[in-house]
């Protein structure tokens, strides 16, 4: 299978839960590390879409940096998203993109359901 693209945070051990889940299955995607190669407001407005989700579930609260720019998960989705393009360690990890879907990877298990 190619095609199937992960937004990675080396740090973070659901990320690399995702990774060797997806490894393991011998695919060897693309290892985007979201946190040095930001993504731009397109690309995270597209991934949003493409999650079916709200920009509020794709984001990190609980992140120190969230109430440091005073946002609020009530904030509406173009300022969320802006937030994420301009502060990516504000973007939940991992999200991985495979067969024109997307999944956020939390629990790391739910990459397999794109796969």
């Amino acid at each position: 299978m190619t095609g199937v693209v992960i937004w990675h945070n080396q740090r973070c051990s659901k990320s690399r839960a995702a990774l060797a889940l997806i490894e393991g299955r011998g695919i060897s995607p693309t290892v985007r590390r979201y946190l040095d190669d930001a993504p731009s407001l397109a690309e995270l407005t597209a991934a949003r879409d493409t999650l079916g989700l709200r920009a509020i579930d794709m984001m990190r609260p609980k992140e120190k940096l969230f109430r440091e720019l005073g946002l609020s998960k009530d904030d509406d989705e173009d300022r969320l998203l802006a937030a994420m393009a301009d502060h990516p360690k504000l973007i939940e990890r991992a999200i991985v993109f495979a067969n024109g879907r997307a999944v956020l990877a939390r629990p790391p298990e739910r990459v397999l359901e794109i796969l």
